[in-house]
């Protein structure tokens, strides 16, 4: 995946943060990130990809914990928005509205969330109702274990102005 973001928000924003940015960003100010090992493999115009070991999200059975698996998903999506939105030249607010979970299949090792950027016409229109006051965008993730999907979400978040 490329490593640098293209794609400017029409609300006024420069190019998206790029992965180490983010990474800084959600360790410091979202400390169970650090906990569960969360790293950004990827944050650019084509999405988000965080990865998270499996010692810290292990469950009794030796797979990851549905909640962590739960929570690196929703922080996937989270993470795209926030870098979308970020260096806007006004405050913003972000925040899951609701989200939805599917599992498949366990995860017994390392594991990937994918976050695919949505489409230009859905961003312009996230982008437009921002500049408004607020915007909603619908967000599905991914969970891998290798080149297995095991689970699915679907979020929508809400980004506010301040």
């Amino acid at each position: 995946m490329p490593g640098s973001a293209a794609t400017s928000p029409a609300a006024g924003a420069t190019d998206m943060l790029d992965a180490a940015a983010v990474e800084a960003y959600l360790h410091d100010r979202i400390p169970l990130s650090r906990l569960m090992g969360v790293r950004v493999s990827a944050c650019d115009e084509l999405g988000v990809r965080l990865y998270a070991p499996l010692a810290p999200n292990i469950n009794h059975r030796g797979t990851v914990f549905g909640g962590s698996a739960s929570a690196i998903a929703m922080l996937c999506g989270w993470a795209l928005v926030h870098a979308r939105i970020a260096d806007l030249p006004f405050k913003t607010g972000l925040v899951i509205r609701r989200n939805q979970m599917q599992f498949d299949h366990p995860i017994d090792g390392d594991f990937e969330a994918w976050c695919q950027s949505p489409d230009e016409d859905s961003l312009a229109e996230f982008d437009a109702a921002l500049a408004a006051g607020k915007a909603r965008l619908e967000l599905a993730v991914e969970l891998y274990d290798g080149d297995r999907r095991c689970a699915t979400f679907r979020g929508v978040y809400v980004a506010m102005r301040n």
